[in-house]
């Protein structure tokens, strides 16, 4: 072999080398990445801690705790977190004390497994259940009230209530009983993890929000 051959030869090696070593390298990240989801962690949890209220499958069976089968995983990390008291000894952004004693009791990394296997469940639909204030809530989910500056509900949760994952939370197909409640929290400041809906809330009347959040339940 002449020298070009060996030079070349060489390279080769080195290039390979390379390759190897940033493959194995990738590998390892992937191994080692705290943040990776561990689907079968995450049920054993929600069949373990969660099921009582949420169901096993994220589908609760009334108004009084939340759906979470679909949710964005991202939200239920974040509000997970937000159950939690917050540091320097501030209160927790969302008073509940039932949810705080789980949520302290969490993880962070089971708090991304358990949100993560209730995200991929599959949600069951919902309905509106009072036909009187279904144009009322569809006006206001669409719409707004312009003269309260109320927007549309519609441009942040989208136009069938999917939401945007980490920003806005799935709505469609959940319980009216559970929006006008954290509608409501939101109103008297018993929830404060959220400024915009806040000052939403607080230009909402009892009456729209119950009709907003029947038509809610009907999303789909």
């Amino acid at each position: 072999m002449n020298r070009l051959g060996k030079s070349l030869k060489v390279l080769e090696i080195a290039i390979a080398a390379v390759g190897l070593t940033a493959g194995l390298s990738m590998m390892a990240a992937q191994a080692a990445d705290p943040a990776k989801p561990d689907l079968a962690r995450g049920q054993a949890i929600a069949t373990q801690v969660c099921a009582a209220c949420h169901g096993a499958d994220g589908n609760s069976t009334g108004g009084a705790y939340p759906k979470l089968a679909g949710q964005h995983a991202e939200y239920l990390v974040k509000q997970l977190k937000d159950f939690r008291p917050q540091p320097g000894g501030k209160p927790a952004l969302r008073a509940n004390p039932i949810m705080a004693g789980f949520a302290s009791a969490l993880s962070d990394q089971d708090m991304i497994n358990v949100a993560a296997y209730f995200s991929s469940q599959t949600p069951k639909p919902g309905y509106a259940r009072n036909a009187a204030t279904v144009p009322l809530g569809q006006s206001i989910w669409r719409a707004g009230v312009a003269d309260r500056g109320v927007p549309a509900c519609a441009a942040c949760h989208g136009p069938t209530g999917q939401g945007i994952p980490i920003q806005y939370p799935r709505l469609s197909g959940q319980w009216a009983e559970y929006v006008a409640a954290q509608l409501t929290a939101f109103q008297d400041g018993t929830r404060n993890n959220n400024d915009p809906m806040r000052q939403i809330a607080h230009r909402l009347s009892n009456d729209e929000i119950k009709a907003v959040a029947d038509y809610v339940a009907g999303l789909h």
